[in-house]
């Protein structure tokens, strides 16, 4: 029953059997049946040691390559420091040797949880999409912010403006969210991506898996019971459309879509015994398995139970007295009167609903906690002998670091005027402290580690420079300033003819938005990518980059730590002589690592003068490319150019159908049923480009045909459907189109590689002669 509510309770269970008529478990999941356990607790509510009865299945790595380079050592020396118990070690790995791989082989090896850790979302949904190839067989979850739009609740005293919080939602990463603590609760091999959103605060792992619905083939259970069941788990009842953590009741079936899955779930009753469990296709209805058992878990990570809501509206009572009265007795009558209006209906509609607008600055007394104690955050979901891996750690690190106190500031302006009760200060992340406490061991992955992990390492350091493709750091020149852009445009337009990708950063999101708007202009197919790109549009962005939607992509801060491009030749850093953050030492050698997945990679830093960075970033990157040559000549290894197929996040982003209705022209049709037909067995099995162009051009024809006479509808299926085809035709030849660049670029790098470091040099000068 929903907390708070006036509905009658149902008939007492027996004694030692909760509402269900089956016996209690700690978490609410059954062990007998040969079914996976919970994880056990310890006395705080957090996850203790587990006992599994099933067999805990292993990391299972699926890679078509095998360690080379100096992996092998890498991969040996971090995973005999993990079973040594040491907790901090650093890869110091140069960009493009396999870091992650690398990981990815020690995470098989040392076999156990493991959160990574990324700094972006960006960056966090590459990891993902490269651990689910890696990791195919294994529970492989994405966990970051699920708000596409957030406006923290805030308030300015010199101008009396109170902003109240706004949100969109993102649905689909929120399931993924349900997915990660989910699989957390069921198994052992689990790798969870994640940006530091998994240090802010989360529900009780206790509260969690105490309430979750376990339903088997053949059990007891009332029907009401469960439907009151999904009631508490904030589940809703929608008899007409059944989306993500809904049910519906249609006679003796009951139909439901878990929080963490895509399918829908079918449970059919025969009296009190559940007869059947199916799972079902959201769209079609199709059967895709038989289910033995089924757990269903809370459709929010934030769930009281009614005894503790009651326990917790009592002691929001008591704070807000108390605070009240504090308030009033230093003369700040508004304030007093500002907080009690405000607590009052909070507490009303936690009283009747089981929740209020931003229940989350209750959570101290909702979870139970003690006042200053830390919040409970998906590190909490982890069993004790969890392995943490921080990629760009000298990004990552500083991040966590600074999250508590920009939190701290706003909201003691809002307990200070009477917005907030002080109990709101406990929702918050975690401080770094306790974030550290927290870790059992932790790999530290960078190709420029900071201080912090350096000192934490003592020593553990492994060291990754050469790249399996016998790649080397790309040459810097230096330009003047004068004249940047012509001479970037020129240089874009080289690249381009080849087939190859250019990045470009500049200092300022203006200069990002007027530079792609000037080279498109000039008939540059062009893109900018800034912190205001939501998601999964960043994501797409760099897909599009690399099937050669566009030739070039802008931006500021984001074209650094682990954006991996291998069709990218060029990397343009404008005001490269501007110190500061974004033009330090270790920016511009994790800059300069984006070209360095290709053969044909170069770095043009543009400056008026070498700054003290950019001399620290050049001379490590011919100490790296000294060592790298040398291997190469010892080893006769050939530089190639990275050959990585293109992944997209969003496909599993997106929660839409594969096979949808696709519209043809009425003579393409075959009998005549208004021609709709698919077109994609005809035309991509053995077409070339020109009959495909041809459909192209027909196709458009109809959809401007389709508009004239007013049927909008048709007309954008049709452009959809010109844009999914020229979209496949891109991912078709983008792997040819890498190659035959790669072939290029290495006639080109040829001398380079066999001369040493002093082709690039001999180059640079040969073209300044030619234009003088």
């Amino acid at each position: 029953m929903r907390p708070g509510s006036s509905r009658r309770a149902p008939r007492s269970p027996p004694p030692g059997a909760n509402s269900l008529g089956h016996s209690r478990r700690p978490c609410g999941i059954l062990r007998e049946r040969g079914g996976p356990g919970c994880p056990s607790r310890v006395a705080d509510g957090r996850l203790g040691p587990n006992r599994y009865t099933a067999r805990v299945p292993d990391f299972e790595l699926v890679a078509p390559f095998e360690p080379t380079g100096d992996q092998p050592t890498a991969i040996a020396r971090l995973t005999d420091g993990l079973e040594r118990g040491l907790r901090h070690q650093t890869l110091l790995g140069a960009t493009g040797t396999g870091k992650t791989y690398t990981l990815a082989k020690t995470i098989a090896k040392h076999n156990k949880p493991t959160l990574v850790l990324a700094h972006n979302k960006t960056l966090a949904a590459q990891l993902y999409a490269e651990f689910r190839e890696f990791f195919p067989n294994n529970a492989v979850e994405y966990f970051v912010s699920y708000f596409d739009y957030y406006q923290p609740e805030a308030y300015l005293p010199r101008s009396d403006t109170y902003i109240e919080k706004d949100s969109s939602r993102n649905d689909e990463i929120d399931r993924l969210r349900h997915a990660a603590t989910h699989a957390l609760f069921e198994r052992r091999d689990v790798i969870i991506v994640a940006s530091v959103s998994c240090i802010y605060g989360l529900g009780a792992p206790v509260d969690y898996g105490a309430t979750v619905l376990r339903l088997r083939v053949g059990g007891q259970y009332r029907r009401d019971a469960v439907l009151r069941h999904l009631v508490d788990l904030q589940y809703q009842r929608n008899d007409q459309s059944l989306t993500r953590a809904r049910f519906r009741v249609r006679g003796d079936t009951l139909e439901l879509q878990p929080a963490s899955e895509e399918t829908l779930v079918r449970i059919e009753f025969f009296g009190d015994e559940v007869e059947r469990i199916t799972e079902l296709d959201p769209l079609t209805g199709e059967l895709l398995a038989e289910r033995k058992e089924t757990n269903v878990y809370p459709a929010t990570h934030f769930v009281t139970p009614a005894d503790k809501l009651k326990e917790a509206i009592v002691d929001i009572e008591a704070e807000m007295e108390e605070r009240v009265g504090q308030l009033e007795a230093e003369g700040r009558a508004l304030e007093g009167a500002r907080l009690r209006q405000r607590t009052t209906f909070d507490i009303e509609m936690l009283r009747e609903l089981g929740y209020c607008t931003g229940v989350e600055n209750y959570s101290r007394h909702l979870a139970r906690r003690d006042a200053g104690s830390r919040p409970w955050t998906l590190l909490d979901y982890f069993p004790p002998d969890w392995l943490l891996v921080v990629d760009e750690s000298h990004m990552t690190v500083p991040q966590v670091v600074g999250m508590y106190k920009n939190d701290r500031t706003r909201k003691e302006i809002l307990v200070d005027f009477g917005f907030r009760l002080p109990s709101a200060l406990d929702n918050r992340p975690l401080t770094f402290e306790e974030f550290e406490a927290t870790v059992h061991q932790a790999i530290y992955m960078s190709a420029t580690p900071g201080p912090y992990e350096l000192e934490r390492s003592e020593g553990h350091i492994a060291q990754q420079l050469i790249r399996p493709t016998g790649i080397v750091d790309p040459p810097i020149t230096v330009k003047p300033t004068d004249g940047q852009i012509d001479d970037l445009l020129e240089e874009i337009r080289g690249r381009v003819e080849r087939g190859e990708r250019a990045l470009v950063t500049t200092l300022t999101k203006k200069m990002a938005e007027d530079l792609t708007d000037y080279l498109k202009e000039l008939g540059v197919k062009v893109q900018y990518l800034h912190s205001e790109v939501d998601t999964l549009e960043r994501v797409a962005i760099l897909r599009d980059l690399r099937l050669g939607v566009f030739d070039v992509l802008v931006g500021i801060n984001l074209l650094r730590e682990g954006i991996d491009l291998p069709e990218v030749t060029l990397v343009a850093i404008l005001d490269a002589d501007k110190e500061g953050f974004l033009r330090s030492a270790w920016s511009l050698i994790q800059m300069s690592g984006r070209a360095a997945r290709n053969i044909g990679g170069e770095v043009i830093m543009y400056a008026d003068r070498v700054t003290e960075s950019m001399q620290v970033a050049i001379d490590e990157t011919a100490r790296r490319r000294g060592i790298q040559a040398a291997y190469n000549i010892e080893h006769g290894i050939e530089p190639t150019t990275i050959v990585k197929g293109i992944h997209d996040i969003n496909e599993r982003l997106r929660a839409v159908a594969e096979s949808t209705v696709v519209y043809t022209s009425e003579r393409d049709g075959r009998d005549g049923r208004d021609g709709r037909e698919g077109r994609e067995g005809r035309v991509f099995n053995d077409a070339d480009r020109a009959k495909v162009e041809a459909l192209v051009g027909r196709m458009e024809a109809e959809m401007r045909a389709a508009a004239r006479e007013l049927e909008f509808e048709r007309a954008a299926a049709l452009r959809d459907e010109i844009q999914q085809i020229r979209l496949r035709v891109l991912e078709q030849d983008a792997s040819v189109t890498v190659a035959r660049a790669a072939e290029r670029a290495a006639s080109q790098a040829a001398g380079m590689s066999r001369g040493g470091l002093t082709g690039a040099a001999d180059r640079n000068r040969g073209r300044r002669a030619a234009e003088a």
